[in-house]
């Protein structure tokens, strides 16, 4: 890495441009909170085997000291996120949050633990069900304990998979008392009531961010944009930062700053860094 601090991007929107100016200025106040996949870890075929970003560890262990709080806000269960992420035992992370399961979870770094109410009785109803609906369409399911996504990326057609199983995934959900989440190449099946925006927005206020920076790069994130939406147009800034790719175009639109991909979120996130010093 050069010993010169690299100029940040420049946000296109003007409350963007706010957001970041309220960052700079005041890093002790703010909230850097982050999707895991696609933001911080690669997208691969095996949900499994994604792992964080070689520099990501160190870009947010170099920015976490700087700032009030850094969260992680995945869909993924907070343990799993945990040990994908290589989080836990990081020096410069103790005080990191994972807030998993859309936020029904919640690991601090400080105790290693996770906290998190009793699963929704729905999810086992469909995870029952969904063998025989998915006989033959060459998809994938993820049993992520509070919640059951349905990968098309290994089908043949991944995304006449994705199109032709929304909706009888979405009538399987309803009748359990679910929502589906559509994704990237996935549909999850998940309780209602959670979503990246709500753990967000709780995390802000429970910390009184005076500012908040809010990466992801999927549909799921699209909630987390409209909170911090929400946050600003009462007062607190924000920037929305959009880990790029071709797949998801409608958050791309709303972003402040776009990048490319993860290895660009921890590009802009080691030169945030160096900028705080």
């Amino acid at each position: 890495m050069s010993d010169a601090v690299q100029p940040l991007p420049v946000p296109v929107t003007q409350a963007g441009r706010d957001g970041l100016a309220a960052l700079l200025a005041r890093p002790g106040e703010a909230l850097v909170a982050l999707d895991f996949d696609g933001t911080l870890a690669p997208i691969v075929a095996d949900p499994e085997q994604a792992r964080a970003h070689p520099e990501a560890l160190g870009a947010l262990s170099a920015l976490a000291p700087k700032v009030a709080a850094v969260a992680v806000v995945t869909g993924r269960p907070a343990e799993v996120a945990v040990r994908n992420g290589g989080f836990a035992d990081v020096p410069g992370l103790e005080h990191l949050v994972v807030l998993g399961h859309y936020g029904a979870e919640r690991w601090d770094a400080r105790s290693g633990k996770v906290s998190a109410p009793d699963p929704h009785p729905g999810v086992g109803a469909v995870r029952a069900e969904l063998p025989a609906l998915l006989e033959g369409t060459g998809t994938w399911v993820e049993d992520k304990g509070r919640a059951v996504a349905v990968h098309t990326r290994r089908a043949p057609d991944p995304q006449a998979a994705f199109d032709a199983l929304r909706e009888p995934l979405t009538a399987l959900a309803a009748r359990h008392g679910l929502i589906v989440e559509p994704g990237r190449m996935v549909l999850e099946l998940r309780p209602p009531g959670v979503d990246k925006g709500v753990a967000l927005t709780g995390f802000a206020r429970e910390i009184g961010a005076g500012s908040v920076l809010y990466g992801g790069d999927d549909l799921g994130d699209l909630p987390a944009f409209s909170a911090v939406d929400e946050l600003r147009a009462h007062g607190t800034p924000g920037l929305l930062l959009c880990s790029g790719s071709d797949e998801v175009s409608e958050l791309r639109r709303r972003a402040d700053v776009v990048v490319d991909g993860p290895e660009g979120v921890v590009r802009f996130l080691r030169d945030l860094a160096d900028r705080l010093g």
